[in-house]
């Protein structure tokens, strides 16, 4: 029997045993029913709040779907939307053309069992100065998990465009930690752009593509589009684990993929040992990427396990880059690992065959794309844009 072959009969096996989100789902959140079997409520005005709107659906109690009967830009004038009632299913594909903008918001998920789809979450700073304290990444996990973040478009996020967060310590062993905070979930099919770098955070340069916080698990990040971003493309923390799949890395900055514990953050605390498994993912210069950026980056103070496989890195002009780098004088060390054993419905393309998928396939409504969108994509086609 072939590698593939056996493949798909354990695929089949294990779709047998449990109902996928969807079709397609990925990852350790693959069966989180979301909204099933729930109420359907229908979206029926592109006003921010009162009946029939976005914000009146998230508030419903109990399993639901949010379905679209209008299509357009809903501005929610900086208020953060923040979903704390879990089993919940927003299908931005219902909409009709040109699909749900939102715009002047971020998302904060801090339930379980969230499956968000074809939303465009375009952050922006909305007239805001520095000192209002206004910093919302375009989606985040709060100590969130089941959950599946599917073929969005997240740009202009202050802090980062989409990210898996929660309390570092919540608990008293590395086993609660990882509990108590976010896990099991999947970044799939995004498009994770322009991270504003001199917007309104506090900390002031501050363009990041994703954040996986110190001690998160089980996190897939898988055939996203990463573009015109500073840093973390993406960034994961001190012990966090996960994969970072057939993603397509175009015009980083500082730092492509990273990982980092920041030893002032940890204190007391024993060091937990990251793991990262890099397959298939391609790393593209652009005209805001250094000279001899490599694939990967380690910094901080702490160990990180890492499996790499089958993974593409040049410059601006195709040349080739390193896979592995540094950027920290600590005694961290990349201990090399075998390979793990792939979590639900992944299935590695060629790395080779990636710019071409994630092209077609990245962000919400791919057949019906904006024009912000449609830019992002031919910038990354064409070698052009920049961090902004």
């Amino acid at each position: 029997m072939t590698v593939l072959a056996a493949g798909v009969l354990l695929g089949a096996a294990a779709a047998a045993q449990t109902q996928l989100a969807f079709p397609s789902a990925q990852g350790w959140a693959a069966d989180t029913p979301g909204g099933r079997g729930g109420r359907i409520i229908r979206v029926t005005t592109l006003a921010p709040e009162g009946p029939g709107s976005l914000l009146e659906a998230l508030e419903t109690d109990g399993p639901r779907i949010v379905v679209f009967e209008v299509g357009g830009v809903i501005d929610f004038g900086r208020r953060e939307l923040k979903i704390t009632k879990p089993y919940l299913t927003i299908a931005g594909q219902t909409a009709p053309s040109p699909g749900i903008t939102l715009i002047r918001t971020g998302i904060d998920i801090a339930t379980h069992d969230v499956i968000i789809q074809h939303l465009r979450v375009r952050t922006g700073i909305g007239g805001a100065r520095r000192e209002d304290g206004w910093e919302p990444d375009a989606i985040s996990g709060q100590g969130a998990y089941n959950v599946i973040v599917d073929h969005c478009s997240l740009t202009w996020g202050i802090d980062e465009n989409l990210s898996a967060s929660g309390p570092r310590f919540n608990g008293s062993t590395p086993a609660e930690w990882r509990k108590g905070t976010s896990h099991r979930i999947t970044f799939s099919n995004n498009i994770i752009a322009e991270g504003l770098a001199h917007a309104t955070h506090a900390k002031g340069e501050h363009s990041k593509g994703s954040l996986i916080h110190d001690n998160a698990a089980d996190i897939l990040i898988v055939g996203n589009l990463y573009a015109h971003n500073y840093e973390r493309n993406p960034l994961f923390k001190g012990g966090a684990r996960g994969m970072v799949i057939n993603n397509l890395i175009y015009n980083p900055g500082a730092r492509a993929v990273h990982y980092n514990l920041i030893a002032e953050e940890w204190g007391t605390h024993p060091y937990q040992t990251g793991q990262l498994v890099l397959i298939g993912n391609v790393l593209r210069g652009g005209p805001s990427t250094p000279p001899g950026l490599p694939l990967f980056m380690l910094g901080g103070s702490g160990d990180v396990e890492i499996y790499e496989e089958d993974n593409i890195a040049v410059d601006w002009t195709g040349r080739p880059l390193e896979k592995f780098g540094r950027y920290t004088t600590a005694q961290a060390a990349i201990l090399s690992i075998t390979r793990p054993t792939l979590p639900t419905n992944v299935r590695p393309m060629p790395a080779v065959d990636v710019q071409d998928w994630v092209i077609r396939n990245a962000g919400a409504r791919p057949w019906d794309r904006d024009d912000i969108d449609a830019r992002i994509v031919a910038d990354t086609i064409e070698g052009r844009g920049a961090i902004i």
